[in-house]
């Protein structure tokens, strides 16, 4: 996701007078914005600083509406239609069938090891933010089999 699309729907939903919608998307530029001053790119942050910033939100707010009181239906509603919003963001995740044809074309030679914690030290780095992770780990662990 480009740092311009975000401002842009940012202000859409100004115009638009659609609180809720500007609230999740203002949340996800300030957080990339952060992410970028930290890293030293605050004027171009790149595409992949914004994934993994999306990423992180939508882990937030899943943990959020996870751990929230059954008795609190309104703070449960605003935090899933938050995270409906970042899903709109989201950048498309490779499936397993995926993440195994990855593995096996670029690691095959460390997979034939059956050495789970070298396959994984090896992967991440090549699928980290292309890929959830615990759908790399569940493939990972099939291959080791």
């Amino acid at each position: 996701m480009q740092m311009e699309k975000l401002q842009q729907d940012m202000i859409a939903a100004m115009k638009a007078k659609d609180k809720v919608r500007k609230d999740a998307i203002a949340t996800l530029v300030s957080a990339a914005k952060k992410a970028g001053i930290d890293a030293g790119c605050r004027e171009n942050i790149p595409e992949e600083m914004v994934n993994q910033v999306i990423m992180k939100e939508i882990k937030t707010v899943k943990e959020q509406i996870d751990s929230c009181p059954d008795s609190r239906q309104d703070l449960k509603e605003e935090y899933q239609a938050r995270y409906d919003i970042f899903q709109e963001y989201a950048p498309q995740m490779m499936s397993a069938e995926e993440v195994e044809k990855v593995i096996l074309e670029k690691f095959g030679d460390v997979v034939a090891s059956k050495n789970k914690g070298m396959i994984m030290k090896n992967v991440m780095p090549e699928l980290k933010g292309k890929a959830d992770g615990k759908v790399i780990n569940e493939v990972v662990a099939k291959l080791c089999q």
